[in-house]
């Protein structure tokens, strides 16, 4: 982390970020290296219980993300909510932000006996101008796969945005359950000019004339763009692996339609190694106008080895489009703490 916001320039106050990093991930930032993975967390593809990511604008400076998972030593769900809040709150008191959004839909998504693939996951956003902005992640399968429509469509309302569930049902999750899975749920928490909710949904199946119907969900977007990237980034039309994300985000501005789409595409799962997939995170980088140094960089930060001895560095590549807002790219990279993908070159 310290080495990416280096390559951001983003200051770590009094080293108040890798701090906040360490109580994130709770008991497991002790945990030596060459030990197993503390739990099959699914944060990362070898249960890293972290991620980075590197968000890069049209115009102005990159920002760094982290997502831990601070439950990732518990015994179970139930277990790993608890200590996934308590984490939370300690962030809270250290930067003095309220977890009110969080409290008020914690008796949907933290039931007695959870359901689902993780409990609570938590991220900070670490820009350059400005103090940090956190984000809670919570599993719309809590209560059972069967009960996250329901689920998603009471934490909408419970938080104002009842009136958007309706459009998103019909459009965003039209295949649900067959097809469409809510991935995940998501508030932002702490500093943001515009706190927003997210629903994530996965498309299995999914190709890019699809995509293209679903940004068109989003006032002032482009979809052509976001099929455009799909393609060039999966590098194919049909996306029957690793399923594509779509993520939907809400503001007070406007609490009827979504204001932000944006499109995660799996790369790991559709380039052979990660050389491959930067070239093809190079080419919508430059196609739309964002500086391309910051990538390299960041890739240099997180590893020494050579791109094309591996896959899975980079695990998603995304693009999103905000209003009015130049789009921005963001790369997901993984740690690789305890396994390097073998790269799938044909024989």
């Amino acid at each position: 982390m310290r080495r990416l916001c280096h390559v951001a320039g983003v200051a770590d106050p009094a080293r108040a970020y890798r701090s906040s990093l360490r109580d994130l991930l709770g008991p497991a930032a002790q945990r030596p290296l060459v030990a197993a993975p503390p739990s099959p967390s699914a944060v990362s593809d070898d249960h890293t219980p972290a991620e980075f990511s590197l968000a890069m604008p049209g115009s102005g400076p990159p920002s760094v993300r982290v997502l831990a998972d601070p439950g990732c030593t518990a015994s179970g769900l139930a277990a790993g909510g608890r200590v996934g809040r308590e984490a939370l709150e300690r962030l809270a008191r250290r930067w003095g932000f309220s977890t009110g959004p969080l409290r008020r839909i914690e008796d949907l998504f933290f039931p007695a006996a959870p359901e689902g693939t993780f409990a609570l996951w938590c991220a900070m956003e670490l820009r350059q101008r400005e103090g940090p902005g956190f984000k809670a992640y919570v599993d719309p399968a809590a209560q059972g796969p069967g009960r996250s429509a329901q689920v998603v469509e009471e934490a909408l309302a419970r938080l104002g945005y009842g009136r958007a569930w309706p459009a998103l049902r019909r459009h965003a999750a039209a295949r649900f359950p067959d097809a469409d899975r809510f991935a995940f749920f998501a508030v932002d928490l702490g500093f943001w000019t515009a706190p927003r909710v997210k629903v994530y949904v996965a498309h299995h199946g999914f190709g890019s004339d699809e995509v293209r119907r679903f940004a068109s969900l989003l006032p002032d977007g482009a979809p052509q763009q976001v099929a455009d990237f799909c393609r060039v980034v999966g590098g194919t039309d049909r996306f029957d692996r690793h399923p594509l994300v779509s993520c939907f985000s809400f503001t007070a501005d406007d609490p009827h339609a979504p204001g932000g789409y944006a499109l995660h595409v799996p790369v790991r799962d559709y380039a052979p190694d990660d050389r491959v997939a930067r070239d093809r995170a190079m080419a919508v980088i430059l196609r739309l106008g964002i500086a391309p140094g910051f990538l390299d960089r960041a890739l240099a930060a997180m590893t020494s080895r050579r791109l094309s001895d591996g896959v899975g560095l980079i695990s998603y590549l995304s693009l999103t489009q905000e209003g009015r807002r130049q789009p921005r790219v963001t790369a997901y990279l993984s740690p690789e703490a305890y396994q390097v993908g073998r790269p799938r070159h044909a024989s």
